[in-house]
Parts: C-alpha cells; sequence; structure tokens
C-alpha cells in the first residue's frame, strides 16, 4: 500500500527550536526530529490526537531545547487506527523524513507493527497511548519504552479491585483486535487466580455503534461483573446503552476496564458515576498536575489532559533528557539504554525508572467516578480509592517473557 499524500498533509513539522546544536552534539541531520502518531479524529481522538501533539511540544519547551542548543521538530499524523497506515507513515518518517523517535500509538495493533518497524531501523519508540502488555513481554524491543499504563496495570487495578468487592463471575465485552485480546486475558487471568469465574465472553468490531445484541448476551449469562474490555468511543457507546437497557438496575456492574477523564466527561456523571477505573495520571493529583493541565485546558477550550497525552509528555521529556546525556540520537538501541539508566523524573508522574524490559514503572491509582452532587465543579470527577506501588500494578520481572530480562 502506497504512503497516501493526505498522510503527508498531516505529518505537519512545527520547528520548536530554532538554534543550531553545539559542537559537541552529533544530531543527525542537526535535528531532532520526534513524529506523534496517533488517532486525529476518531475513536481516539479525545484521548491522544492533537492534545498529544501539543503535550510533546510543550516538552520540548519546558526542557528548553532552544537554550541547550538543540533544535528539535515535533510531527503529527493520524493512523486512523489501521496498522497498514501506522507502518506505512513510520517507514515514511524514518527513511524520508529522517525521524528519530516515534511518540504516542494508540490502537495497540498500530504499535505492534510500528514496534517491529523502529526495531529494524534502529530508531525509538515512545509509546503512550497503547495499552497491550505484549510490548514489554513477548513483543519487547530494545528501542521500544512503554510509558502510561498497560493490560496488566489495568488487571492488577480495576480487574483485581471488583473481584475483592465480590465480582466474582465475570463475562467480557471485547473489542475485537490485539488490545482487547490483551485485556480480556490479563483481566481473565486475575479473575480466576482470585477463585472467579468466566461465564462467557463476546468481541465486538472497533467503532461499534449498536452494543444491543452483545449487551443482552452479557445480561443473559447472569455474570456479576460485565467487563469492557475497550476503550474510548466503543466504552462510552457500550456504558450508554447499558444503562439505557437498566442493566445495573439488574444487579449486575458494569467494570470500564480501560476509562478515561475523557470519556467519563461525554457520559456525564449521572451515567458514570461509581464507575472503579485505574490511571496513571489524573489532572487534579497536585500543584503540578493542576499546573500543567491549566495551561492544557487553555489551549483546549477547557478540556482537560489524558493519561495518554501526559505520558506523551514526559516519555518526550524523558527521551530529550537521555539525547543531551549522549549528545547523539543516531543509535535507537543506545538513546533507550541512556533512558533505561537514568532515573525518570517529572513533574507529572514524578520519580520512577525504566526497566530492562522497557517497561516504565511509576504508581497507578484506582479511582471512583463522583456522583453528581459530590462534583465541586467542570472535570472534577474522581475520588481516590487506593494508590497502588509501580512495583506491584505492572507484570514483575520473573514472569516475563522479555528477552532483554537476565533471568
Amino acid at each position: 500500500m502506497t504512503f497516501r499524500p493526505s498522510f503527508v498533509k498531516t505529518a505537519v513539522a512545527g520547528a520548536i527550536a530554532l538554534l543550531a546544536g553545539t559542537a559537541s552534539a552529533q544530531y543527525s541531520d542537526g535535528v531532532i526530529k520526534i513524529g506523534v502518531m496517533n488517532d486525529m479524529s476518531g475513536l481516539y481522538a479525545d484521548i491522544a490526537g492533537p492534545g498529544s501533539v501539543w503535550a510533546a511540544k510543550k516538552a520540548v519547551e519546558d526542557f528548553g531545547a532552544a537554550a541547550k542548543g538543540m533544535k528539535v521538530e515535533i510531527l503529527a499524523a493520524d493512523h486512523q487506527n489501521k496498522p497498514d497506515i501506522g507502518s506505512n507513515i513510520a517507514r515514511q518518517w524514518i527513511d524520508v523524513d529522517k525521524v528519530d523517535a516515534i511518540a504516542d500509538l494508540p490502537t495497540s495493533s498500530v504499535a505492534l507493527a510500528v514496534n517491529q518497524i523502529v526495531r529494524e531501523k534502529n530508531k525509538v519508540l515512545l509509546n503512550s497511548g497503547a495499552a497491550t502488555s505484549d510490548l514489554t513481554n513477548k513483543a519487547c524491543s530494545p528501542n521500544t519504552v512503554h510509558w502510561t499504563y498497560d493490560t496488566v496495570m489495568l488487571a492488577n487495578g480495576t480487574g483485581k479491585a471488583a473481584v475483592k468487592t465480590g465480582g466474582d463471575s465475570w463475562y467480557f465485552l471485547t473489542a475485537d483486535y490485539a488490545f482487547g485480546h490483551a485485556l480480556e486475558r490479563d483481566v481473565e487471568a486475575i479473575v480466576t487466580g482470585s477463585g472467579g469465574k468466566v461465564l462467557g465472553k463476546v468481541r465486538h468490531p472497533l467503532g461499534t455503534q449498536d452494543f444491543s445484541s452483545f449487551l443482552l448476551q452479557a445480561q443473559a449469562s447472569k455474570a456479576k461483573v460485565i467487563g469492557l474490555a475497550n476503550a474510548g468511543g466503543d466504552t462510552i457507546n457500550s456504558i450508554k446503552q447499558a444503562s439505557e437497557f437498566g442493566i445495573t438496575k439488574g444487579g449486575q456492574s458494569l467494570a470500564g476496564l480501560l476509562v478515561f477523564v475523557t470519556d467519563v466527561h461525554s457520559l456525564g456523571l449521572a451515567t458514570a458515576q461509581n464507575l472503579l477505573l485505574t490511571e496513571s495520571f489524573y489532572w487534579d493529583l497536585n500543584d503540578n498536575t493542576r499546573a500543567f493541565s491549566k495551561e492544557f485546558g487553555a489551549a483546549h477550550k477547557g478540556r482537560m489532559p489524558s493519561m495518554v497525552q501526559a505520558g506523551v509528555y514526559a516519555s518526550v521529556l524523558h527521551y530529550l533528557k537521555a539525547l543531551e546525556a549522549l549528545k547523539s540520537d543516531a543509535d535507537g538501541v543506545k538513546v533507550v539504554d541512556q533512558m533505561k539508566k537514568m532515573p525518570t523524573d517529572d513533574k507529572l508522574f514524578g520519580k520512577g525508572m525504566i526497566r530492562a524490559d522497557g517497561r516504565k514503572i511509576h504508581d497507578a491509582y484506582l479511582f471512583e467516578v463522583k456522583k453528581p452532587a459530590e462534583s465541586k465543579g467542570p472535570w472534577d470527577y474522581y475520588k481516590l480509592r487506593a494508590t497502588i506501588p509501580g512495583n506491584e500494578v505492572f507484570r514483575p520481572l520473573a514472569q516475563s517473557e522479555c528477552p532483554l530480562v537476565k533471568k
């Protein structure tokens, strides 16, 4: 499949710094190029989209690239949630546009495809948007860092919490692609490992509008928990339609296994109230997250950033720190090795580290969505139920199939 001109138009390069690199630094072509690839106008545009591009540019600004003599350009492209399109963009960026790193990548099937290309070309993948834990397990790469969250984190957060509160029988409603399969698999392991049972599962196409037949099957199963192994618009539509059918009034509960603050905003508190969810970032956690989110909101008509957009900011920032230390962006493996050597520290996720398998480690948070009467204003949606330490919420290295991990 050829790279269509429309994608070239979306790959708009924005020069962030105008100063030439210092004499001691050896940046390829004299410019550090970072491509932000995601869904710009579809199912996942709210959690990533243009907001992720803004976050990448903000990271360059906060890093002070210009003052340090580093010229950085941010490119952007829409992969339309299709692996073939994402692959074509990645090859175009690397081979023609000389992109050094690709960031974001929501849609696990796209991320897995680009993961291989980046490894072949020895560049860097800064994944924030894709959830599949395979990126740091059987599909791990020395060129990839998986930042914000993954399906194991979601299973150890929302999945485990639901089981602990009596949800010991499950029925999965799953998006039929790599992300949904991985999330279903990892949550099912938690459910069965905790003594629960999975009574059934049904898979739906990405971008489904009518969930009635799937929800009726879940309702008929009599499972205590209907696990929604989907995301973005699919999660919003399935929760709205479940509410319309009165499913939760019959004693069953919904577990939104990947819910973002933007989803809650779209749903409204009246529909989303009492949902349990797991995130690694929330705009109202502390003064630093609030300050960042205020700037984001000013640029996005009052919207608050998602954890994916926060992860783009933090991963690009750490990437630039590694380049500054190496004084070169030429060898992707060496850059990622440097990122692993350096402790992570930023205003959105705090202190952390990147493991040998490429998994970024930080705390995760189990939230409950507030009732309408509990909310004090716009975007005041969550109350914190638990903080889960990073070394407990992600897959233990001892269980990793990643060949980069020394047993």
